[in-house]
């Protein structure tokens, strides 16, 4: 594994600070992510997302949606209801898990849903006023003052 030494980024830069963390977070991550539970990113419009989490056997009750410092976390904790039941084969997982996406900035979650075994979260991007592109109208010159001459040719 390469490790790269990003010092010399953060002493040349100013306000560039989330680019190098960004970068930092993913050269440090290992190969090893979790696979449960499976997802789905959308882009439903321009400006809004949506991601979908199988979360089958878990009900509306076990899971949980936080947001947290531009994190978006979802967790899910079963309760002890199965102790009761014999199964001669399991293949619905009811793991508890944890699962984190990290959210740009202005993106904003704007609901949940639990519908047919998965979870749906809706996100938005909202581009505050100030950063959006604006123009800016160009002035055009006064006309020349009425006390000037114009010249006349001498020939």
């Amino acid at each position: 594994m390469r490790s790269f030494d990003f010092a010399p980024l953060h002493r040349s830069t100013i306000g560039f600070d989330q680019i190098a963390n960004l970068m930092d977070r993913a050269l440090s991550s290992d190969g090893a992510q979790p696979s449960y539970p499976p997802y789905n990113i959308e882009k439903t419009a321009d400006d809004a997302y949506r991601i979908s989490v199988a979360v089958a056997g878990f009900g509306p009750d076990d899971l949980s949606v936080e947001v947290k410092q531009n994190a978006l976390v979802i967790a899910a904790r079963k309760g002890d209801d199965d102790t009761k039941r014999s199964y001669l084969h399991r293949g619905i997982a009811t793991r508890a898990f944890e699962r984190r996406f990290h959210l740009a900035d202005h993106i904003r979650v704007t609901g949940a849903s639990h519908v047919d075994g998965m979870l749906h979260i809706d996100l938005a991007r909202e581009v505050p006023e100030a950063l959006k592109p604006r123009r800016i109208d160009i002035a055009r010159a006064a006309s020349a003052p009425a006390d000037v001459v114009e010249a006349q040719p001498v020939n």
